[in-house]
C-alpha cells in the first residue's frame, strides 16, 4: 500500500489549493477577473474560540466597513495549521496563538508576517484536564496526554510539567486537535489534555482540571490570541488592515458593553446556547486598541510593548523543549509588532 499522506501534507495541498482558487476569483493581484482594477479579496483565518473575532465575523462587520471587498473567513483548528497555511499563501490575516506566532517569527519558519492584534488574553478558557484519580500535574509522569503542538495548550502543558517538577520527557504527549483530543478522551485513549473551549468544557464534564493558563500566566507563563497579518498584504492594503483593526476594536466594546449581544452572535458561531457563549467569554480578556497601544502590549511607534519581550521568553522556552531552532533577539519580536498600524487605526 501506498505511504498514507500526513494531515500536515494535506493540510499544505489544501492551502495551495484556497490560494490557487482565490488568485483565480479575483484575478490576481486584487484585481477582478476581466482583468480591471477592482475588488480586493482578504482571506481571514479564524478559530472557534469566543472571542470578539466571532463577532466580527457573524455581525459581518468588516464586510459592512468594505463594501468593495470580498471577504473571505477559513476556519482552521490551531495557530500551527495557520501557520502552514499562511507559508502556502493561502490566507492574509488570521488569529494564531502566542505559541505558534513565536514559532512562526523564529527558525526555521521565519513567516514574514507580523502582529496587528492582541485578540485576548487566555485564561480559565484553556486548561489542563485529567480523568478521575489524576489529582495533579505530576501525577502525569508515565501517562498519555494529547494536545495540539505547536499552540499555546502545548506550550502551556509544557510549562506546567516544568514547573511540578516533571520532565517532558517522560509524558506520552500525543498530537491531537481539540476535537480529536475529546475523541480519544471518550475512547479512554488518553489520560488527559490541554485543549481550550468550547472542547475544554466538555472534557470537563466528567475530568478534573488541573492547571489553567490563567494560573500559568500568573507563575509567568502567558499566553494570548494574537492577529497577524502578513508584510505583504500589509504594504499592499494598508486601508484594509486599519478598517479590520477598527471592526475588532468595534467588537470588543461591544463585548464590555452588550456582551448579552456579543454572546448571541459567538453562540451561534459555535452552535451554542448563548448563556454558555457568555460563560465562555468572559473567562478571556480583551483588550480595546487603547489598551493594547499602551507600553505593557504592542506599544506605539518607536516604543515597542513588553509583548515583544513576552514572545521572546516564549521562545527560549520553545528552544529549551527543541521546538524552535534558535531564539531571535527581543527588537525582532519587536519590529514584529504592527504597532504602526495599529496607531493609524487609532486616528
Amino acid at each position: 500500500m501506498p505511504a498514507r499522506p500526513s494531515r500536515r501534507t494535506l493540510l499544505l495541498a489544501a492551502a495551495v489549493a484556497l490560494t490557487a482558487t482565490a488568485a483565480t476569483a479575483c484575478g490576481g493581484g486584487g484585481d477582478t477577473a476581466d482583468g480591471s482594477s477592482g475588488r480586493v479579496t482578504v482571506r481571514i483565518a479564524y478559530q472557534a474560540i469566543p472571542n470578539a473575532d466571532l463577532v466580527v465575523k457573524n455581525q459581518r462587520l468588516l464586510e459592512k466597513a468594505l463594501p468593495d471587498a470580498d471577504v473571505k473567513w477559513v476556519k482552521f483548528e490551531s495557530g500551527g495549521d495557520v501557520n502552514t497555511a499562511v507559508i502556502a499563501g493561502a490566507v492574509d490575516l488570521g488569529l494564531a496563538g502566542s505559541s505558534p506566532v513565536t514559532k512562526g517569527l523564529s527558525a526555521p519558519l521565519n513567516i514574514p508576517y507580523k502582529v496587528v492584534w492582541i485578540h485576548d488574553l487566555i485564561g480559565d478558557n484553556e486548561a489542563l484536564v485529567a480523568k478521575p484519580g489524576i489529582g495533579s500535574v505530576k501525577d502525569l509522569a508515565g501517562r498519555k496526554v494529547a494536545t495540539p503542538f505547536g499552540s499555546t495548550a502545548h506550550y502551556s502543558l509544557l510549562a506546567a510539567l516544568t514547573a511540578a517538577g516533571v520532565d517532558p520527557s517522560s509524558v506520552r504527549t500525543v498530537d491531537l486537535q481539540p476535537q480529536d483530543a475529546l475523541a480519544a478522551w471518550k475512547r479512554s485513549d488518553i489520560d488527559a489534555a490541554y485543549v481550550w473551549t468550547p472542547t475544554l468544557s466538555e472534557l470537563a464534564e466528567d475530568g478534573e482540571v488541573l492547571i489553567s493558563s490563567r494560573e500559568l500566566a500568573e507563575q509567568g507563563k502567558p499566553t494570548a490570541d494574537l492577529g497577524v497579518v502578513t508584510d505583504a498584504f500589509a504594504a499592499e492594503h494598508p486601508e484594509v488592515v486599519t478598517a479590520w483593526i477598527k471592526a475588532q476594536d468595534a467588537a470588543v466594546a461591544q463585548a464590555r458593553t452588550a456582551p448579552d449581544t456579543a454572546a448571541k452572535s459567538i453562540g451561534a458561531e459555535l452552535g451554542l446556547p448563548a448563556d454558555e457563549a457568555k460563560r465562555q467569554l468572559s473567562q478571556l480578556v480583551l483588550l480595546s486598541a487603547e489598551e493594547q497601544a499602551g507600553p505593557a502590549y504592542l506599544g506605539t511607534p518607536g516604543a515597542p510593548g513588553g509583548l515583544a519581550a513576552n514572545l521572546r521568553d516564549a521562545a527560549l522556552f520553545l528552544k529549551g523543549q527543541k521546538a524552535v531552532d534558535s531564539v531571535p533577539d527581543e527588537a525582532v519580536f519587536g519590529r514584529a509588532l504592527a504597532v504602526e498600524e495599529l496607531a493609524r487605526a487609532a486616528k
